[in-house]
């Protein structure tokens, strides 16, 4: 089992954008571990897994049986988030040989999305996301997220969109030091716990008036 690396990096005010760019002027012809690419990345990379993980699921209806498997990998990318180490994984997986070429045009294909985030993020309100504290209840209300992503309701209108709209956000203020973003986050988790609250209260209801009815 490989030893968890400490995400202590000296400074986290770089941008998603240049951490990316970073990571592919250092991809060379050849292969490339994700144990190396996630060290270039530095403490972005769990931060976009999470992001890049809710695209999936921003349609109303998702497809069953998907928000399991990647609420899981978000709750392991978030746990490592809030004991400040990265997610450990096997190192069969970690030090699994990647094509570099074909990873650095994925990565660059994925710049314009990065662009289109980036207009509108930008430092501010940094007391949400400066310090290892903020970072931490971030981290686990990341991990809120997930477990409700995680939730068997994929049927169900936005049951899986609003907790991906919540972790979607959390990441990308972390990443990029915005606390309004972070703040859109915790309020989009809120309207998810109100509906799944709504839901579960109109299930109920349901179930006493099918008892009633089968019972007079």
């Amino acid at each position: 089992m490989a030893e968890a690396e400490s995400l202590n990096y000296p400074e986290r005010s770089e941008t998603i954008r240049a951490a990316l760019l970073r990571a592919m002027g250092g991809l060379s012809d050849g292969q490339i571990t994700l144990r190396e690419l996630l060290h270039d990345i530095g403490d972005h990379g769990p931060l976009i897994l999470c992001a890049v993980l809710t695209l999936p699921f921003l349609l109303p209806v998702s497809i069953p049986g998907v928000s399991t498997v990647f609420g899981l990998a978000i709750i392991f990318l978030s746990a490592g988030i809030v004991a400040n180490r990265k997610p450990w994984l096997p190192e069969r997986i970690m030090d699994r040989p990647l094509n570099a070429e074909k990873l650095k045009g994925v990565l660059n294909r994925s710049l314009s999305i990065v662009d289109r985030v980036e207009n509108v993020v930008r430092e501010r309100a940094l007391a949400l996301t400066a310090s290892n504290f903020a970072n931490r209840v971030n981290g686990l209300t990341i991990l809120a997220s997930a477990a409700l992503l995680m939730f068997p309701l994929g049927l169900v209108p936005f049951s899986n969109t609003l907790p991906a709209f919540a972790i979607l956000f959390l990441s990308v203020g972390m990443a990029q030091r915005d606390g309004i973003v972070v703040v859109a986050g915790y309020a989009v988790l809120t309207a998810t716990v109100i509906y799944f609250s709504v839901l579960a209260y109109g299930a109920l209801a349901a179930g006493r008036g099918l008892t009633t009815f089968f019972g007079a």
